[in-house]
C-alpha cells in the first residue's frame, strides 16, 4: 500500500513541475485511495511544500518579485481563512464548483488560444485570494493559481519559478494549522522523510522535460492539465 502512494507521489511531483501548479492538485484525489481526506491533506500539503523548494532551487532566477508580491500577499491571508474552515463546509461541494470553473476557463483557452485573465493587478490579487482560500480549505489552488498566472504569459521558467514562490508560502501558512488540528496521525510520520527524497527527485527530473518543451506547447500542456484536474473534481462529486 505505501508503496502504491510513493509512487503516486512521484509521479505526481514530476507532471505538477512540468505543469507549473505544483503536485497537490494531482496528488490530493491519488492520495484519497489510501488514507482519509484530513491525513491526505497534511501529507500532501508536506509533498507540496518539499516539491515547491526543489522547483525554487532549480528555477530561481526566473522569479518575477512583482507578481510574486501582488498574488503571493492575498494568498496567504486567504489561505489561514480557509485552512480553519476545513472541518465545517463540504469538500465535495467546492471542488465541485471550481472543477465547472477550470473545466471552462482551460476549455475556452485551448479553443481560442490568445484568450486569457488579463494581466492586471486587480486580477493578481484576486486570483491569489481564490487559490489561497482554496488551498487551505480543499488542499489544492494551484489549478485555479495557474488559470490566472498564465494571463501574464511568463516565460516557463519565470512561470513555474513565481508560483511555486508563491505556493510555498501558502503552504507554510496552512500546515501548522492542519497539524494544530491534529491531521496528521502518528503512524504515518515516516511518511515525511521519504516525501522528501522523492519531492526533489521528481522536481529535478520535471525540469529536464520542461527544459526540452517549447513555450507555446508548454502553455498548451498547462491548460490540459487544468482541464483534466476539473473534469476529476466534477466527477467525484457524482461518483
Amino acid at each position: 500500500m505505501s508503496l502504491f502512494f510513493f509512487l503516486a507521489a512521484f509521479t505526481a511531483e514530476v507532471i505538477g513541475t512540468m505543469a507549473g501548479f505544483g503536485s497537490s492538485t494531482i496528488f490530493l484525489p491519488l492520495a484519497l485511495l489510501f488514507v482519509d481526506f484530513k491525513v491526505a491533506l497534511v501529507l500532501v500539503a508536506f509533498l507540496h511544500i518539499f516539491g515547491n523548494l526543489g522547483r525554487i532551487s532549480f528555477f530561481r532566477h526566473g522569479l518575477d518579485k512583482k507578481l510574486l508580491l501582488k498574488f503571493g500577499l492575498p494568498s496567504v491571508l486567504l489561505t489561514l481563512s480557509g485552512a480553519m474552515l476545513v472541518p465545517y463546509l463540504p469538500q465535495s461541494v467546492l471542488k465541485a464548483v471550481l472543477g465547472v470553473f477550470l473545466v471552462l476557463y482551460a476549455s475556452y483557452s485551448l479553443w481560442q488560444e490568445n484568450f486569457a485573465v488579463p494581466a492586471s493587478t486587480a486580477n493578481a490579487v484576486i486570483g491569489g485570494a481564490l487559490s489561497g482560500f482554496l488551498a487551505g480549505l480543499i488542499g489544492t489552488g494551484g489549478a485555479l493559481r495557474g488559470a490566472f498566472l498564465s494571463g501574464f504569459r511568463l516565460p516557463k521558467e519565470k512561470y513555474i519559478a513565481t508560483a511555486a514562490s508563491i505556493a510555498l508560502a501558502v503552504d507554510a501558512t496552512r500546515i501548522p494549522v492542519y497539524l494544530k488540528e491534529g491531521f496528521l496521525k502518528k503512524e504515518y510520520y515516516w511518511y515525511l522523510p521519504v516525501l522528501f527524497i522523492i519531492a526533489f527527485t521528481g522536481s529535478y527530473i520535471g525540469k529536464a522535460i520542461v527544459k526540452r518543451i517549447p513555450q507555446k506547447l508548454f502553455r498548451k500542456f498547462v491548460l490540459f492539465a487544468i482541464l483534466l484536474i476539473g473534469l476529476k473534481f466534477i466527477s467525484d462529486r457524482f461518483i
